[in-house]
């Protein structure tokens, strides 16, 4: 009896530092060419550029998704952010690429940036679908993904 309860109390010290996080909201915005996502701070404003960008590809440079996360626990150096994306598909199969960037902890929520731009956006067209994952080391601890994922 002893035992078992010495057992159960290890494993419950061992599961207390176990990396928790989530990853909260992601939200896509594409770029204009000055690498504007909104002309204003206002929100409306905002989504109707948002429109006019999604409407205009020839007025895009690039597509940043703005992540709120949160990790708790985490091994702080370790962390790091990961977007994969899908877009239409030549032949048989969806493009796809990955976007990563280290992150670090401080125990509240944090927001953080992945950016798609450059030759690689020009060449990928529309992004489809997405998923958003958050590490700590290999292990996953955090994910929120599209609709069409």
């Amino acid at each position: 009896m002893l035992r078992l309860l010495f057992i159960l109390l290890l494993a419950a010290t061992f599961h207390a530092f176990a990396a928790t996080g989530r990853v909260v909201k992601v939200l896509p915005h594409f770029l204009d060419l000055k690498g504007r996502h909104s002309l204003s701070p206002s929100l409306y404003d905002r989504d109707a550029y948002q429109l006019q960008l999604r409407q205009h590809p020839e007025q895009r440079s690039a597509l940043r998704f703005d992540v709120l996360w949160r990790a708790r626990g985490a091994t702080g150096a370790k962390l790091k952010l990961r977007a994969e994306l899908r877009g239409k598909a030549t032949g048989q199969l969806p493009r796809e690429t990955t976007l990563e960037t280290a992150v670090e902890s401080r125990g509240l929520s944090k927001w953080s940036a992945l950016k798609f731009e450059g030759e690689a956006y020009r060449n990928f067209g529309e992004v489809t679908a997405w998923r958003v994952t958050l590490w700590d080391g290999e292990q996953l601890v955090g994910e929120q993904k599209s609709f069409l994922w």
